[in-house]
């Protein structure tokens, strides 16, 4: 793993007067009644990936290195369908077919229904977004509000699942209580489900597993925890091509073992084999039905530059 240009930018091209006190908020979604409650997750350090020993570990998840995180925000729940319909839905906001890194705009109609069924109720998880209709999504919420939202890197991910823990699950190594706290392949009915129904973490944050995966910023790497030094600051792996990028959580058709906090799933080309169209859309998943996100916010703003810098990386 690099030195991570993007995450420099936002972690040293900063601007001091920007920070603010790390407490809990709501945020209102622009255009709606809608809020949604941004959860404080502390900077500290933590062993990334599982031990050899751990049940159900696959090889991609090792070495075990310890990383240091700064302080973030973390939405507490996956983003639902009345956060993401205020711009999908939006017409003030142009409908382009390809992504347009210099503007924002929203996704074009779905052709057939991407919740297959499952339901659009204002609560549950919006799902079946790519990578860059997630990131467009946290472009258009920071014009709305000045407030920079991004998607976790992987590692703030697997530190906020983890909330101070170092066991399979944030709650133990017990797949038994799982249900307690994931929508997942025993207990969902192959549906999801509304948001924070179930347990939270110890850090207040629902769904971390199960439920839907969730697109993370991070290019896939089999080997990324080889090349990774021990005691990283804030490691992310810059984007390349469209395919493979990290996602995690499992979901509510994944087993157990597939809902850990240091599980990894890379996104595949596959996921979008339904899709009649050529080129194959940017914005939507004809074939990830279970794929969602979540947004964080970092307790130090970076510069509008860097800001911009950043969206124009991933959207290209």
């Amino acid at each position: 793993m690099r030195s991570f240009a993007f995450i420099c930018l936002l972690s040293f091209l900063i601007i001091p007067a920007f920070a603010q006190s790390l407490e809990t908020y709501e945020q209102p979604v622009p255009g709606t009644t809608v809020n949604f409650k941004m959860v404080p997750i502390p900077a500290g350090s933590f062993l990334m990936g599982s031990p050899s020993s751990e049940t159900g570990r696959d090889n991609d998840e090792g070495p075990q290195k310890s990383i240091e995180i700064s302080a973030f925000w973390m939405a507490e729940h996956e983003v639902t369908f009345a956060e993401w319909d205020a711009f999908f839905k939006n017409m003030d906001v142009p409908q382009t077919k390809a992504i347009a890194v210099d503007a924002i705009s929203r996704p074009t109609a779905q052709y057939i229904d991407l919740t297959w069924g499952m339901g659009r109720d204002a609560k549950q998880p919006s799902n079946s977004m790519s990578q860059s209709a997630a990131i467009m999504y946290c472009k258009w919420l920071y014009s709305q509000t000045g407030i920079f939202y991004r998607l976790p890197t992987e590692a703030e991910w697997e530190y906020a699942c983890r909330a101070g823990t170092t066991t399979a699950y944030p709650f133990g190594d017990d797949p038994g209580a799982l249900r307690d706290y994931a929508y997942f392949k025993d207990n969902s009915g192959d549906k999801f489900h509304k948001v924070a129904q179930l347990k939270p973490n110890a850090w207040g944050l629902y769904d971390m597993l199960g439920n839907l995966t969730e697109w993370t910023l991070d290019q896939y790497d089999d080997n990324t925890y080889k090349k990774l030094e021990d005691h990283a600051k804030d490691p992310v792996k810059d984007p390349g091509s469209r395919y493979p990028r990290v996602t995690r959580g499992g979901s509510y058709l994944a087993p157990a073992k597939e809902s850990r906090c240091a599980n990894r799933i890379s996104s595949l080309a596959d996921w979008n084999k339904r899709d009649p169209q050529v080129p194959k859309s940017r914005w939507w998943l004809t074939d990830g039905k279970s794929i969602g996100f979540r947004v964080v916010r970092p307790a130090v703003a970076p510069s509008k530059e860097a800001i911009e810098q950043f969206y124009v990386s991933y959207l290209k």
